[in-house]
């Protein structure tokens, strides 16, 4: 079952680009030939990549069916999408850049990975990445003990995970002992939300999708989002400027160490 919904996804997606736009900005090369975007979602980020770089040939590959029919309207003939896993993906040609955008998180395991993506591209090639950093904020320490409660164990045990993503010094130190020169930082956005149970609407787009997928029935889902909807409301409650939504993100930029001989 594709869990993903590229309309929910789309919600809020001034706050969603500006992460991506900070992380583009410190890839320091001018002319790549091949850029692949992991966990592209519905591509309009990837076309992003096509514009910076308009003499390379980007491809955007996703685990959803769903994002990948968003994504291919926007297909030129530098710009492609396909359907694939981006834990088994290998590419027919070494890629000078590879960028994976709020993808990695949903990948157990992913501190693996990141050595073979290296590993894999092109001498003197990039890797950038970003992550949420925000697993131990209130929308998701309420999000698991609803998940953990009686009332909803059964349906919803193991749905969430809670250890996503590494801190920035281990991404950076793992990426160092791997031979590259990598960049780490970590920004708090103070996202000002609008519209009415806003941060409910956010999560309905990212952390709510696993959770609204395991329950069967259309009226838990409802019963749960209510549940939800009114314990965000109380941690973060609306004001007449909106909905103040921190959201922690950690950004990864590393080069290969294999120069172009």
């Amino acid at each position: 079952m594709d869990i993903w919904s590229p309309e929910q996804y789309a919600a809020f997606s001034d706050h969603r680009r500006r992460p991506f736009y900070e992380l583009l900005a410190r890839i320091n090369t001018e002319d790549p030939k091949v850029v692949v975007d992991l966990g592209c979602g519905p591509g309009t980020m990837t076309a992003e990549l096509a514009r910076r770089w308009p003499d390379a040939s980007v491809e955007g590959i996703d685990s959803s069916a769903a994002m990948i029919t968003q994504a291919r309207h926007l297909e030129t003939g530098r710009l492609s999408f396909r359907l694939g896993d981006i834990v088994s993906w290998r590419p027919d040609t070494p890629p000078d850049v590879i960028v994976s955008s709020a993808a990695l998180q949903w990948v157990p395991g992913h501190l693996d990975l990141l050595p073979r993506w290296v590993d894999a591209l092109a001498p003197g090639g990039w890797l950038a990445f970003t992550v949420p950093g925000n697993f131990g904020a209130p929308s998701h320490q309420v999000l698991r003990e609803m998940c953990t409660a009686v009332k909803w164990t059964k349906e919803l045990s193991g749905a969430i995970r809670h250890d996503n993503v590494s801190e920035p010094g281990h991404y950076l130190d793992l990426l160092a002992r791997h031979g590259c020169a990598a960049d780490v930082w970590e920004t708090t956005y103070q996202q000002v939300l609008s519209g009415h149970d806003a941060v409910l609407e956010w999560a309905k787009g990212t952390a709510l999708r696993p959770v609204l997928a395991a329950l069967p029935a259309e009226a838990e889902r409802e019963e749960f989002l209510r549940e939800y909807g009114k314990l965000l409301a109380e941690v973060y409650p609306e004001k007449p400027h909106g909905t103040v939504f921190p959201f922690r993100r950690i950004f990864v930029v590393a080069r290969s160490a294999r120069r172009v001989s």
